[in-house]
């Protein structure tokens, strides 16, 4: 088999997703691997031959470091669909054909459910055609919505630094003592694992969020209005966290009710955006009080000053057990992180089929949503909380946190 490996990032970044990167990069060296190469912008760039030398270019435990601490995807991404192969096979044929022109025996993708859709192709046409490269998939995305894994690595850093602006924005939206509703609109299409979590903001020191609105439920913007009207009655200040993904009872997604361009990319998802702007001016109109809206947008997936020090640690570790697993003689599996208790907080890897992960969604259990539908239960923080423990910080250099970049 191939001597070298490859490893590739896709969908969206997020503030861990490098420390993964470091993981494969350092099992792969460590177990004979001549050289690692690095996909530039994912697949997409593969088909187009834009690979760099990993082994060159992170070659220092410092340059490790360093990329375990920068956010954002060190080797760019895509939002590439590949066919099915009895569709295009010609695809497959050309990706092989590089693959072996770069003698590469281990492969691995580090994404979501798109992400693993590729691995599971890639992985059933080497089978088709005897090929004996190891297919991996590295699991990474701040919704938390993959399958058969207790959570995932990005979720717990998005989750902190949600739970850490929300309290900050309750502080913020009490300090004239009128009349003001904020709504704070957070990610997640079909699940709402990130919006739920700005119930972590609620604490000693904090009352935390008024209203929490989830995609797991249908959106009635009459009821939303009548419940922000009685909690203002009694507060003046109401917060709400609402996912960017609420749809209506029809099966609308909110912000299609207002004016903002509607992208779609290529693996059919809308480019939601505009929810709580919408939701503000409803609530202006129906109400007597001031509204501010507030978008979180890429700031939740990037923050890599708030990172979680559970959550980079975890990442590194799925890394480097997607190496281990392949060098080993496995493929077409995902690494799953597999809770072993609460408090003390443990966590392992397992591996899992990929077919069974590859777009399907994991969405929120129903009874970690309380009975008013408002907020989220104990069951739910007594989840979450465990992922966003510890810090570990940016090297900071004159005030800022210093990066590695790649320039290949």
């Amino acid at each position: 088999m191939g001597s070298n490996a490859i490893v590739g990032q896709s969908g969206g970044p997020t503030s861990v997703i490098n420390a993964s990167l470091a993981g494969v990069l350092e099992a792969c060296e460590a177990r004979g691997a001549k050289t690692v190469y690095g996909m530039t912008n994912g697949i997409q760039g593969l088909l187009e031959e834009k690979v760099v030398d990993l082994t060159e270019q992170v070659a220092s435990s410092l340059e490790i470091e360093l990329l375990k601490r920068t956010p954002s995807s060190y080797l760019g991404s895509c939002r590439y669909k590949l066919p099915d192969i009895t569709d295009d096979p010609q695809v497959y044929e050309k990706l092989f054909a590089i693959l072996e022109k770069l003698d590469i025996g281990w492969f691995f993708y580090i994404g979501g459910n798109d992400s693993m859709d590729t691995i599971n192709k890639l992985h059933q046409y080497g089978r088709m055609v005897g090929s004996d490269i190891r297919f991996m998939g590295v699991p990474k995305t701040i919704d938390n919505d993959l399958m058969l894994t207790d959570h995932t690595p990005g979720y717990g850093s998005a989750a902190k630094y949600i739970g850490v602006v929300m309290k900050e924005l309750v502080r913020d939206a009490t300090v004239y003592g009128n009349k003001f509703v904020t709504v704070v609109e957070i990610m997640g299409r079909n699940a709402g694992w990130l919006t739920a979590a700005a119930a972590l903001a609620r604490g000693e020191d904090c009352e935390g969020v008024d209203l929490i609105c989830l995609p797991e439920l249908p959106f009635h913007m009459d009821r939303f209005l009548t419940k922000i009207e009685a909690m203002q009655k009694d507060k003046k200040s109401i917060v709400v966290a609402v996912s960017e993904g609420v749809k209506l009872p029809d099966g609308r997604y909110v912000c299609e009710l207002s004016n903002d361009a509607a992208f779609i990319d290529a693996f059919g998802h809308r480019n939601l955006t505009g929810t709580a702007r919408y939701l503000c001016n409803e609530i202006a109109k129906n109400m007597d009080t001031r509204v501010r809206s507030v978008e979180l947008s890429t700031l939740q997936r990037c923050a890599g000053h708030l990172t979680s020090r559970t959550d980079i640690t975890e990442a590194y570790q799925v890394g480097g057990a997607a190496a281990k697993a392949a060098f080993e003689g496995t493929s077409g599996k995902m690494v799953a992180l597999k809770r072993l208790s609460d408090e003390p907080y443990q966590c392992t890897t397992e591996l899992v089929d990929i077919e069974k992960v590859a777009n399907y969604e994991k969405k929120i259990p129903l009874e970690w949503i309380n009975s008013y539908r408002t907020d989220m239960t104990q069951e739910f923080l007594t989840y979450a909380r465990p992922l966003i423990q510890a810090e570990l910080t940016p090297f900071f250099i004159a005030g800022l946190p210093r990066h590695i970049v790649n320039h290949g």
